[in-house]
């Protein structure tokens, strides 16, 4: 699939210190000689979204036609979103591990785009994804090691967030052991920023 959207969504509570952040900075800076894409950023952080609640839920299980303001209001954060991601091609994730989880705002963000009826449907059959055509990738920034053990539960919880949606088409980019000594970050972040450019060079 041909690549000419990208969506950038950072959500690091440590702005431009957070190393998520620095990767995001780096795959930006890979697309800065194609002129063939069209990038957008949003900081799901700045957006200050609440926590999803009940009123809200209830506007989107409201028609539009019968909505108050207030309803017209909430509702509106959720489609807004929900339009982003579909006006682009490639979902790049730009995530920190925080308590072996995502950002509170990132799962906030997840909660508006995420609507039954919307971007996935409930069947017989369980819910099928009605996000079609696009693929996701995530760079992930960790201060330990976590891959391949019991403790990385964010790998799993956020391919199913983009799962539900039909996003199935997903790769990592991993930056582990951040936390544990100059050297090895140094090294880990080296060999992340590599397979982002690889991956510009041979994905998009």
């Amino acid at each position: 699939m041909a690549v000419r959207n990208i969506l950038l969504v950072t959500a690091s509570i440590l702005g431009e210190h957070g190393q998520s952040r620095a990767l995001a900075a780096h795959f930006k800076a890979q697309l800065e000689e194609r002129d063939d894409i069209r990038l957008t950023e949003r900081d799901v952080v700045s957006l200050d979204l609440p926590h999803l609640d009940g009123a809200e839920m209830a506007s989107w299980m409201t028609a539009p036609d019968e909505r108050d303001a207030a309803q017209h209001e909430l509702a509106a954060r959720s489609e807004t979103l929900i339009e982003e991601v579909l006006a682009h091609d490639l979902i790049v994730l730009a995530v920190p591990l925080y308590n072996l989880g995502i950002p509170s705002q990132l799962k906030a963000w997840f909660d508006r785009i995420l609507r039954a009826g919307k971007t996935f449907k409930y069947t017989e059959n369980g819910p099928v994804g009605l996000v079609e055509g696009k693929r996701g990738l995530i760079l992930a920034a960790r201060g330990g090691q976590y891959v391949g053990t019991a403790l990385d539960t964010q790998t799993g919880h956020v391919n199913s967030l983009l799962g539900l949606m039909g996003i199935q088409d997903t790769d990592w980019i991993y930056a582990e052991g951040l936390n544990m000594g100059e050297p090895l970050r140094d090294h880990a972040m080296g060999e992340a920023r590599q397979a982002v450019a690889h991956y510009v060079t041979e994905r998009l």
